[in-house]
């Protein structure tokens, strides 16, 4: 040790596991779909008692409505904010999933709001916001689930590409024998 050395060194970073990697990437991904959703429950609420005021349709209608605007504000969010980072290439069939899993999730908000309001008969405009905001909750459970498994997919890693690539050199590249594995092809 030289002279003006205290003898204490930092310790080299301890390498994260692959659980606690992969823990961060969900916790990272959980906190962009909520801010992009929780600006879509914003648009869903604005719109809804919007039309609510201004218009005379029915509860669902209107509510109906609302989500459809809040989805479509929502899509460019999460493909630009918070799926910014997957594959790209198959647009039409990301959009077609986002419409599909999203008409999913407009009829499990909108069902918690229709059997609130033609169910049970709570309609006033407080329950109404009540029961359309538990309809979101469960709906944006499922849609969570769904366009980060089905819509926005995940690019392969570095290390999964390799090993992918790395299969199929080895499968295509002929397969060395032995000489006497040459002989018993010939002779059997």
């Amino acid at each position: 040790m030289g002279r003006g050395s205290s003898g204490l060194h930092a310790a080299p970073p301890v390498p994260q596991s692959a659980v606690r990697q992969r823990f961060d990437r969900l916790m990272r991904e959980l906190a962009k779909f909520g801010a992009v959703g929780g600006s879509g429950v914003l648009v869903n609420f604005l719109v809804f008692n919007l039309v609510r005021h201004v218009t005379d349709l029915q509860v669902v209608r209107a509510s109906v409505i609302a989500t459809l605007v809040a989805t479509l504000t929502n899509y460019i969010g999460y493909r630009y904010f918070t799926y910014r980072d997957r594959d790209k290439g198959r647009r039409t069939k990301e959009l077609g999933l986002f419409l599909l899993f999203s008409a999913v999730g407009l009829v499990i908000e909108n069902g918690v709001l229709y059997a609130a309001t033609y169910g049970f008969g709570w309609d006033s405009p407080l329950q109404s916001n009540v029961f359309k905001f538990l309809g979101i909750g469960v709906a944006t459970l499922f849609r969570f689930w769904s366009y980060r498994t089905w819509v926005f997919r995940a690019l392969p890693s570095e290390k999964e590409q390799a090993a992918a690539a790395s299969g199929a050199e080895s499968f295509l590249e002929p397969r060395r024998q032995r000489p006497e594995q040459r002989v018993k092809q010939r002779v059997g």
